[in-house]
């Protein structure tokens, strides 16, 4: 195993280059491989939970729920503080900003950023409260592809560029989780879901921050610095990616046709709330297609 980590860690250098040295010695961010078999575990539990719980009654997890997405929107709101009071305090450059540019204040950001990183694992639990709720159709492909592959390239971030030019999609994010998973915590007690009116914004607040991000990642390209350029294009891949199958979703889900079947088909409330926001919808296939369809429990 000592070997495989030394061969995988060399092989990762030749490909981007040296580590960042300041996150040396953090907690998962030495070696890929605990990110990997977390994520590998989680893909297990999307294909095998809903077999597991086919044949068992849903639990009803409001207690939980409540708990864990006030819990979250917490630690968003903690996260987008600390990001605009870094960048703040650091001068950071719109246009670009290199890793190694703004002393201390980088290190703030690092210190947050890895934070940012954790909570995607911490958003595991947004699939696993569908399967444990029976709310299967909820696990779709932009789901699951975005809590899967936003650990692992938080990992390779953490590790190569853990500041600088990668603030601002985590900061738009840690925003954008603030209303979403408020929006959760609210839904997932009953008495509150009549007032709940602003789902259909928070999918539009996404589309925007893809957008935003990409043209703020552009003017890394157009008006260059040290921060490394093929991250920046890989950014400006991923964030097309999210547009596209964000957009599919959203068109799916608040069209007219789209709405009244959604509105037939869906009566329960995603991770103890309405499924409207971060892909967490069915208008996209689901990936456990051989759970038949059940009456939803009213909790």
């Amino acid at each position: 195993m000592e070997h495989f980590d030394a061969s995988l860690s060399t092989y990762f250098r030749a490909l981007l280059g040296p580590r960042d040295t300041r996150v040396k010695g953090w907690f998962l961010l030495d070696n890929y491989i605990p990110t990997f078999v977390c994520s590998v575990i989680y893909l297990l539990i999307v294909w095998l939970g809903p077999k597991y719980m086919k044949s068992r009654q849903p639990f009803s997890c409001r207690g939980i729920l409540v708990v864990y997405n006030l819990g979250l929107t917490l630690l968003s709101l903690y996260m987008f503080y600390e990001l605009v009071t870094g960048v703040w305090e650091g001068k950071y450059n719109f246009f670009c900003q290199g890793t190694r540019s703004a002393g201390e204040s980088d290190m703030k950001i690092i210190r947050v950023l890895w934070w940012y990183y954790f909570s995607k694992l911490i958003e595991f639990m947004d699939t696993f409260f569908f399967i444990l709720r029976k709310n299967n159709h909820q696990i779709t492909v932009l789901h699951v592809y975005h809590h899967a592959t936003m650990l692992n390239i938080w990992w390779f971030v953490m590790n190569w560029v853990p500041c600088g030019h990668s603030y601002f999609g985590a900061t738009l994010n840690s925003f954008i989780h603030v209303l979403m998973y408020s929006y959760y915590g609210l839904s997932s007690v009953p008495s509150m879901r009549p007032y709940l009116w602003w789902k259909k914004y928070i999918t539009q607040g996404q589309l925007v921050q893809f957008v935003l991000t990409i043209i703020q990642t552009s003017c890394g390209v157009i008006w260059p610095c040290s921060f490394p350029l093929g991250w920046l294009y890989f950014q400006i891949g991923y964030m097309i990616s999210l547009i596209a199958l964000f957009t599919n979703f959203y068109i799916q889900t608040y069209n007219k046709k789209g709405a009244s079947r959604r509105k037939e088909h869906l009566k329960g409330h995603q991770n103890g709330s309405v499924a409207a926001a971060n892909g967490h919808a069915n208008r996209f296939p689901s990936l456990e297609n051989s759970v038949k369809p059940r009456k939803q429990r009213k909790d």
